[in-house]
């Protein structure tokens, strides 16, 4: 039976790569989008995408929880984008993520699995990890004074999510995004932070993961890398040693 799958924030790059990814696979999409105009743009991707407007900021956590209802996987891709300053980077990156968590823990019945898209260094900024070397240190503090209420709201919505028990989730925390067409091969699992990685590459590795319920409980750190993306998640399953350190 075809998996379902709903994606919030459908109308993001990374998220028509993967409806585009999913559907090619003959899986059940479904890809949340704030507006009307932005259907055009889901259909152009594939006519089998369903578009479902609804507003993280604005739609009441109990019309998540229908959208949501009889999904196998629910896709968490939203962000502000830097858009609108720290105030709606609080009401998507975090409120908007705390809103698919509690309408996710409002399924009755069977809870559809999250796949969350954080990003790399998402930390708390006291602990540095212990594998990053002097050109991940700088890289880190030179992002964090530039955009650092990007990394706060993220860690806010992490450590939140990292606490529920009641729906299986995977952070996906991918470096710094580019453009560049997908490879098919990142770097995977305790990690550097300084190699870019193409938001193809990040939709392939989130259409690999809608395979592997056994990614439940861990953050998964990706940059630009060499190795093929199904093997690279297969060994950091396999190690069954997350990257988020709180």
């Amino acid at each position: 039976m075809s998996k379902k799958i709903v994606i919030v924030g459908g109308h993001g790059k990374i998220a028509l790569y993967l409806a585009r990814t999913l559907t090619n696979k003959q899986y059940s999409v479904t890809s949340i989008i704030r507006n009307t105009d932005q259907i055009p743009d889901i259909i152009a991707v594939s006519p089998s995408i369903t578009p479902l407007i609804l507003s993280l900021e604005d739609s009441p956590v109990s019309a998540f929880a229908e959208a949501f209802t009889g999904a196998d996987v629910v896709v968490f891709a939203a962000g502000a984008g830097g858009k609108g300053g720290a105030e709606r980077t609080r009401a998507v990156d975090y409120e908007g993520a705390i809103k698919t968590y509690d309408a996710l823990e409002a399924v009755s019945g069977a809870k559809p699995r999250l796949l969350l898209v954080s990003a790399i260094d998402v930390r708390n900024p006291d602990r540095v990890p212990a594998h990053y070397n002097d050109a991940d240190k700088a890289l880190s503090a030179r992002m964090r004074k530039i955009i650092g209420d990007y990394f706060h709201w993220k860690y806010e919505a992490d450590k939140n999510l990292v606490q529920r028990t009641t729906f299986p989730w995977t952070i996906l925390r991918p470096s710094g995004l580019a453009d560049d067409p997908g490879t098919g091969r990142l770097d995977i699992g305790r990690t550097h932070i300084t190699a870019r990685i193409s938001r193809e590459n990040v939709a392939l590795a989130l259409a690999e993961l809608v395979e592997r319920p056994d990614a439940a409980g861990f953050a998964i750190d990706m940059e630009g890398g060499d190795v093929p993306i199904a093997d690279g998640i297969d060994a950091f399953i396999k190690k069954g040693e997350t990257d988020w350190l709180g």
